[in-house]
C-alpha cells in the first residue's frame, strides 16, 4: 500500500512531462480532424449577427419587388472561399424577394464565379436570364466605366457576358443609368470599393454596400460609420452571418465552425502545456 502511494507522484510527473513534450505531428493530426469533421458533417454553432451585416440585409430586404440591384464581382479565385458564400447568399435573398440583378465586374477571373452563384440561386427560385438577371461581364477601365454608367449603362456594356446585345435582354430596357438601380453591392478583394464609393456613390448618389475580404474590412468601417456604405460584410464571418439571416447555412457556416473549433483546441493545448510546464518545473530539483 505504501509502495503504491510512493510511486503515484512519479507516475503523474511522467504524464505531465509527456504533455510538455508532445509530438507536434499529433497536434497536427488532431487539428486536421477537428477542421475536417464540421466540413464533412455540418455542425452549426450559434451565429451572432453584427450591425453592419444586419444593415446590409435590411437594405435589400426592404426594397419593393421588381427593384434592380447591381452585384459587382470584383474578386477572383484567391478570395472565393470568403466571398463566394456571400455572393450566393445575397443572390438567394434577392431572388426570394422578387428583386432583379445586374451583375458585372472589373476582375476578369471573378465573372464565372459570380455567374455560377447566380445560376444556382436562379434555378432555386425559377428565375430567367435576361428577364430577372443579367451578367454584363468584365470591363477594363473601372473609373471610366462607372462614370459612363452614370449617364448610360449601354455605352460601356453594349453586350453581355455571353456576347448577346443588351437590346435583346428585356431587363436592360429598364436599366439605362445608375438612377435606374436601387443600390449596388460590391464583392471585393482590392481597391474597387474606393471607386464605387467615390463615383457611383458620391458622384451619382447610388447607395453602395460592400462585401470585402476579412483582411481589408477594417479600413472600410469609416465609410460605413459616415453612411457612405449602407452595409458592410467582412470575410468568412460576415458570410456566415448572412447565411444565418436567410436561414440557409452553407460553406461559410461550415468554415466558421471548423475555424472556431480549431481555435478552441489550440487554446486548450496552450493552456494544458503551460500548466504542465509550471508544475513540472516546480517539482524539479533546484527550480
Amino acid at each position: 500500500m505504501e509502495y503504491g502511494t510512493a510511486q503515484e507522484p512519479r507516475q503523474k510527473q511522467g504524464i505531465l512531462e509527456r504533455l510538455t513534450a508532445i509530438d507536434r505531428r499529433i497536434i497536427f493530426v488532431i487539428i486536421g480532424v477537428v477542421v475536417a469533421v464540421p466540413v464533412l458533417y455540418p455542425i452549426t454553432l450559434p451565429v451572432l449577427v453584427s450591425p453592419p451585416v444586419q444593415d446590409l440585409y435590411d437594405a435589400i430586404d426592404e426594397l419593393p419587388p421588381g427593384s434592380v440591384i447591381i452585384m459587382a464581382i470584383d474578386f477572383d479565385p484567391t478570395s472565393e472561399p470568403e466571398l463566394y458564400p456571400a455572393y450566393l447568399a445575397i443572390a438567394r435573398h434577392v431572388f426570394s424577394k422578387g428583386l432583379r440583378v445586374v451583375a458585372l465586374g472589373y476582375i476578369a477571373p471573378g465573372i464565372p464565379i459570380g455567374e455560377r452563384a447566380l445560376q444556382i440561386a436562379a434555378e432555386e427560385y425559377d428565375k430567367e436570364y435576361g428577364v430577372d438577371y443579367v451578367n454584363l461581364g468584365y470591363k477594363t477601365g473601372m473609373t471610366v466605366a462607372l462614370l459612363m454608367m452614370g449617364k448610360e449603362i449601354w455605352d460601356p456594356y453594349p453586350r453581355d457576358h455571353y456576347d448577346t446585345s443588351v437590346e435583346e435582354l428585356p431587363l436592360m430596357h429598364e436599366v439605362h443609368r445608375l438612377d435606374d438601380v436601387a443600390l449596388a453591392v460590391d464583392f471585393a478583394h482590392g481597391v474597387s470599393p474606393d471607386y464605387w464609393i467615390a463615383y457611383a456613390g458620391a458622384r451619382f448618389g447610388l447607395r453602395v454596400g460592400l462585401c470585402a475580404t476579412g483582411v481589408m474590412t477594417s479600413q472600410y468601417y469609416p465609410y460605413y460609420d459616415s453612411g457612405q456604405l449602407f452595409g458592410l460584410l467582412g470575410g468568412l464571418k460576415g458570410s456566415s452571418e448572412y447565411e444565418a439571416l436567410i436561414g440557409a447555412p452553407g460553406s461559410a457556416t461550415a468554415g466558421m465552425t471548423a475555424q472556431s473549433l480549431a481555435h478552441l483546441v489550440i487554446m486548450a493545448f496552450i493552456i494544458v502545456a503551460n500548466i504542465s510546464y509550471f508544475i513540472v518545473r516546480r517539482r524539479s530539483p533546484g527550480a
